[in-house]
């Protein structure tokens, strides 16, 4: 887009987004492509000319409204005001409209049209509450402004449109976040308005170092794409690999936070997810003052944050909103890892290769358990992992009604029947159900899904090689794990490379007046965190001063 609209100087408004992301040296990827041949002209001085334009452009679609008035004493001048319908707030509408008409019933519309053929007299007159007000010279800007949501005011002789921020329309409201539930914090979750979102971060950070940059991506939706990050806190390196990434995305649409995703994360083929997303504000607001960049797609409730390292996806919200347990309960999800990792193939591999590790008593309870089961343990353990992933996404998928009866109904009905006609042992069901049980208890998704690909790649590293293959198969995974970053950052810090400072939030969690810096790992500008007079350490022995010196 190659003109903005400029706005009326004495509201004394900040630039646009899109200006300040052309200024940063964004790469702006609306127009790519599908600009219509007359994008590029200026707005001709007859109105019956622009409004065929429009309508050409927008295939006379039924929603786009255009609504004809005789402004001005006698009605001398013919206005249009222009707009989509379902996008816009319609009382903000009528308000504008009636303002504009009350304000022109004065001579003065008439003669500023005949002279300077400019909205001059519109931007001085116009009352301040109608709210953000532009103006542009081009078709293409007006375009843009209608599928934003803005109200465009037409005049027949002026070679200018007047574009008024009248957004709204019909939005989900704030609720309680679905996939990232808590007992003790904040009980409100993103909406698909991007704005919306925005606005529920700055609530939780009122500084006005916070900054948000816009753009378009996506040629045909032209979804708006926005950065937010702490300017003196984020470092310019991240922020740099942000801006390029984003910049050399090119696609025709842009629905959901994952088109995004897939584009700037850095291994494009690893299991592992290297760019993290919740739909919690307290958790993007905690991850903007470590000094990372949040991504905030249009459309979607859920919003990126990046850089991403492992550690961070085995921790909640709620592990700061309760005294800090000294890393108890991230002990329990590191815990819950290995099981639903390696459970399965650890059971095989050793009733295949190593009897010899079972105790007596255990492995003749075993033995009778499998007497008369056709099937080696491999076989066993993908059939009951197999039925166990189809009743997961049966429950997903089935009305929320009936899914969750469906899901442990299913599962407990075909576990009683498989183990009585023979086809599984026991220990088996017990095993898979750990297994299952312990992957709900991660709290990204994405880290979950992870596991269960890994977990068949372990089963049959154990069943065809014993507790060898696994051993070896975890060689090979710590180490394509340490070959990973996230940004720049290295994807196993502040493990490797060990930072002793990040301990203090890695596997523990160490009490909120302990932790005076910055996760180092993502190099933040400003280091302070906490001021260790905070410490109530510090505040104990300044008492005691004071009633030794009394």
């Amino acid at each position: 887009m190659q003109l903005f609209f400029r706005r009326n100087k004495s509201m004394n408004r900040s630039p646009a987004p899109q200006q300040n992301n052309q200024q940063e040296g964004g790469n702006n990827a609306s127009g790519k492509g599908n600009s219509p041949s007359d994008g590029g002209k200026p707005l001709d001085s007859a109105l019956q000319n622009n409004l065929e334009a429009i309508r050409c452009q927008f295939g006379n679609s039924s929603d786009l409204i255009v609504r004809m008035i005789d402004a001005g004493p006698s009605a001398a001048v013919q206005c249009a005001f222009v707009y989509i319908r379902g996008l816009v707030d319609s009382q903000f509408v009528f308000r504008f409209i009636d303002s504009f008409l009350a304000e022109a019933e004065k001579n003065e519309l008439v003669d500023s049209i005949q002279a300077t053929t400019t909205m001059d007299w519109v931007l001085r007159h116009i009352p301040v509450t109608v709210g953000d007000i532009r103006v542009g010279n081009q078709l293409q800007t007006l375009y843009s402004s209608l599928l934003t949501g803005q109200t465009v005011l037409l005049i027949d002789g002026c070679r200018e449109a007047l574009s008024v921020n009248t957004s709204g329309g019909e939005y989900r409201s704030v609720s309680e976040p679905t996939s990232q539930t808590v007992v003790r914090g904040p009980q409100e979750g993103f909406t698909e308005s991007v704005h919306t979102n925005i606005a529920m971060i700055r609530r939780k950070i009122k500084n006005s170092n916070v900054r948000v940059e816009s753009k378009q991506i996506g040629r045909v939706t032209q979804t708006e794409v926005c950065i937010m990050y702490i300017h003196g806190i984020v470092t310019e390196d991240i922020l740099r690999r942000v801006r390029d990434r984003l910049a050399q995305i090119d696609i025709d649409g842009i629905l959901e936070s994952n088109y995004i995703e897939e584009f700037i994360q850095d291994s494009k083929y690893s299991v592992f997810p290297t760019v993290n997303n919740s739909e919690r504000p307290d958790v993007i607001a905690g991850a903007l003052l470590e000094g990372r960049v949040a991504i905030l797609i249009d459309g979607t409730p859920f919003v990126l944050t990046v850089p991403a390292v492992f550690t961070q996806f085995l921790q909640a919200a709620e592990d700061y909103y309760h005294r800090s347990d000294y890393g108890l309960i991230r002990m329990l999800r590191y815990l819950a890892l290995v099981i639903s990792l390696l459970a399965p193939s650890l059971y095989i591999a050793i009733t295949t290769f190593h009897q010899e590790m079972i105790p007596t008593t255990l492995l003749i309870s075993l033995a009778g358990q499998r007497e008369g089961i056709p099937f080696p343990a491999l076989i066993e353990a993908l059939m009951m992992e197999v039925t166990f992933e189809l009743l997961r996404e049966a429950g997903i998928r089935m009305p929320r009604a009936v899914g969750t009866a469906i899901s442990i109904v299913g599962a407990l009905v075909l576990g009683t029947a498989a183990v009585d006609a023979g086809l599984v042992s026991p220990a088996m069901v017990i095993v898979v159900s750990i297994t299952a049980i312990a992957g709900f208890i991660f709290p990204s998704f994405e880290l979950g899904i992870s596991v269960r690909v890994l977990r068949f790649v372990f089963m049959g590293l154990g069943a065809s090689f014993g507790i060898f293959g696994i051993i070896v198969g975890l060689v090979v995974l710590v180490l394509h794990m340490s070959h990973l970053s996230s940004f720049g950052i290295p994807y196993l810090s502040p493990m490797a490379p060990f930072r002793l400072s990040d301990q203090k939030d890695a596997i523990v969690r160490v009490p909120w007046w302990q932790m005076y810096t910055r996760p180092d790992s993502y190099h933040p500008l400003n280091q302070q965190r906490v001021s260790k007079e905070s410490d109530p350490k510090h505040a104990m022995q300044h008492n005691q001063g004071e009633q030794t010196q009394k």
